[in-house]
């Protein structure tokens, strides 16, 4: 059966905008090009099934189409239900591939969509969050009689997957992407950063510059988002567990507090933490009328919703994406995006540019695992650095620039013990 035949979409008709959004990633996705010319001529997945669950917009969309290009028979699902796009969907089943999505489905129709992703056994994997490995390796374990090995997109995915590893259930090999030099010096802080704030900017419009901006959490993606902030003029809290990001987040010129100290001074609230209950009921005890809270991490966990709804006695939807919670005493809370990811539920995601390089490790992970699966055995591993380089040095060339090399002497010199 043909994928129209085959896809569960919302609406087929949409496709033609789907294509033009397509198409303009494609223009700004140099490295990815590169890499499907070689697909094309050396065809590594042919005659293989790839499933693939990533936030299903225009630069997810020409992945597939990169990994199909290389042989393989793809079917995709969303990693989000509300970053999901209804048009980019129509348009990969008019390409050729298979597609179970739909923009903000019930939790229900959600996972049932993921599952029918893998009811066709594929033979790889692109993962984001650790979604279809965790039902590989729970309800449906049936499912993955065929899977080699596969990549993971974010930092949540891994610390899944090396839980299973830890816990020896793990029944096949995962490249680390999200461990990538080009992932997280590139994607997570300067991605996350810029799409975080393009997200909240077109959500609420309204003005950062002397703002005070309290970010949960200084990870990489916590960098770029307090990085970014302070670009648009904001005052910067950062809030962390770990007494090493800590510092380096003071030494970086950003104020750190706790977190029931920042609840008490922010303005805006963006949690990057990949953990649960990060802002929770005693927070809101003590936070300021008017603040506004949204969530760049990857589940909608990390501000507690739940304590929140029942702390307030009135909640209405005040502007797309935005949700507005009363409390008893007249102070109002403002959730961004129902406390999903605000970058991609309430945004485009990350710019093009940043995506290529991302994407360009997730094409080439996928490549390298399908050709060493069997040597790599059930763990999680990292991109070799091998591919970590070259993906960088097609960035160089795409941008026209170029960069020195060693001269023999020179490496010779750093392999010495012996020269001086």
């Amino acid at each position: 059966m043909n994928a129209l035949q085959t896809s569960i979409i919302t609406d087929i008709k949409l496709a033609p905008e789907g294509h033009l959004k397509i198409d303009w990633v494609n223009q700004h996705m140099p490295v990815l090009n590169r890499i499907r010319e070689q697909f094309e001529k050396e065809q590594p997945f042919k005659g293989l099934k790839v499933a693939i669950s990533l936030h299903l917009e225009a630069k997810t969309a020409y992945l597939a189409k990169v990994v199909k290009a290389g042989g393989a028979e793809v079917t995709i699902t969303g990693s989000n239900p509300l970053s999901t796009q209804d048009d980019v969907c129509a348009a990969l089943v008019e390409d050729g591939i298979t597609v179970f999505a739909k923009y903000n489905p019930s939790p229900e129709e959600y996972k049932q969509l993921m599952v029918k992703a893998l009811e066709n056994k594929p033979d790889l994997i692109i993962d984001d969050g650790g979604d279809l490995v965790t039902i590989l390796h729970g309800e449906r374990p049936e499912l993955m009689v065929n899977v080699r090995g596969g990549a993971e997109e974010t930092t949540t995915g891994i610390l899944r997957l090396k839980s299973l590893e830890k816990d020896g259930k793990l029944e096949f090999p995962m490249i680390a992407v999200n461990d990538a030099y080009c992932k997280y010096l590139f994607d997570n802080r300067y991605g996350t950063g810029q799409s975080v704030w393009d997200g909240i900017n077109r959500t609420t419009n309204l003005v950062v510059a002397g703002k005070m901006v309290v970010v949960c959490g200084y990870g990489w993606c916590g960098k770029g988002v307090a990085m970014r902030a302070k670009g648009l003029g904001a005052n910067v809290i950062v809030t962390e567990i770990d007494p090493i990001r800590a510092v380096e987040a003071y030494m970086d010129g950003f104020a750190v507090m706790s977190m029931h100290e920042a609840a008490k001074v922010g303005e805006f609230f963006v949690t990057v933490t990949g953990n649960r209950d990060v802002i929770r009921g005693e927070h809101f005890e003590v936070m300021k009328d008017g603040a506004i809270l949204c969530n760049a991490g990857h589940f909608d966990i990390e501000v507690n919703l739940v304590e929140l709804a029942a702390l307030a006695n009135n909640k209405r939807t005040v502007r797309r994406n935005i949700e507005e919670y009363q409390l008893p005493d007249g102070r109002k809370f403002y959730i961004l995006a129902e406390g999903r990811l605000v970058n991609l539920a309430a945004g485009d995601g990350h710019p093009a540019e940043i995506m290529d390089m991302t994407f360009a490790l997730q094409a080439m992970s996928l490549k390298y695992v399908n050709e060493q699966y069997e040597s790599i055995g059930s763990k999680v591993v990292d991109v070799p650095y091998e591919i970590d380089s070259q993906v960088a040095l097609l960035k160089l060339e795409a941008l026209g620039m170029t960069i020195d090399k060693l001269t023999p002497e020179q490496k010779s010199y750093l392999e010495s013990w012996t020269e001086h």
